[in-house]
């Protein structure tokens, strides 16, 4: 089987939830030599990419994208420690949450997972978050960088709102915020006055080494 293929079949099992089908093409790749990144966005993310598409015209639901970032976090988990290396190293901190009155973690785990691939360290706060426990955990860790996840247009304020407590306290210069979610666009970006927004787990990637790089 050539390159394209296996990598098309890796990102049918990834967009299909098979576990265990992800994993043997996965080290299948690797065992023909394919590059680390190469299986990343030729496989893994093309899956993420493909479901991003179905899930916002409603032809997969909740459960079925659950599955299949199971079978995503594997594939990764097995080219992780390959893709800290090199060119694609990024130092810095990140502190990520999905805000207030919002349990959908799915992509913030994603990206979470991509940026800990590139070297950075991530302080993950998980789902629901508070914005006094953002600035709590801005005052502790320091971070380079917040990102911030709202998966629905009822939480999506919230991201303005942890802004503006920024502001407030004197941290907002000191720190750069990103957001992002499925109701997020770039207009929305720039009325709650943050510094970046991504439309998937590789636009954060790429938005963070941009934002690193200009420090």
């Amino acid at each position: 089987m050539g390159e394209s293929a296996l990598l098309a079949q890796l990102s049918e099992e990834v967009q299909l939830g098979h576990v265990k089908e992800a994993a043997n093409l996965t080290q299948q790749c690797l065992d023909e030599g394919m590059d680390a990144q190469i299986v990343l966005n030729g496989g893994l993310l093309n899956a993420l990419d493909e479901l991003s598409i179905r899930f916002r015209n409603s032809e997969i639901f909740i459960a079925e994208l659950l599955q299949a970032t199971k079978a995503f976090n594997v594939g990764l988990s097995m080219i992780k420690d390959l893709l800290i290396v090199g060119d694609t190293q990024i130092t810095g901190k990140v502190v990520i949450a999905t805000v207030e009155g919002d349990l959908h973690d799915i992509g913030k785990n994603i990206v979470k997972n991509m940026l800990e691939c590139v070297g950075l360290e991530v302080k993950d706060l998980g789902a629901d978050v508070s914005t006094i426990q953002l600035i709590e955990a801005v005052e502790r860790y320091q971070p380079d960088i917040v990102a911030l996840s709202a998966f629905l247009t009822t939480t999506m304020e919230k991201q303005r709102e942890i802004i503006e407590a920024l502001k407030q306290i004197g941290l907002r210069d000191k720190v750069k915020v990103i957001i992002g979610g499925a109701p997020i666009t770039l207009g929305f970006c720039r009325s709650v006055g943050a510094d970046g927004y991504a439309a998937d787990a590789a636009g954060a990637v790429t938005l963070v080494r941009r934002i690193m790089a200009s420090d």
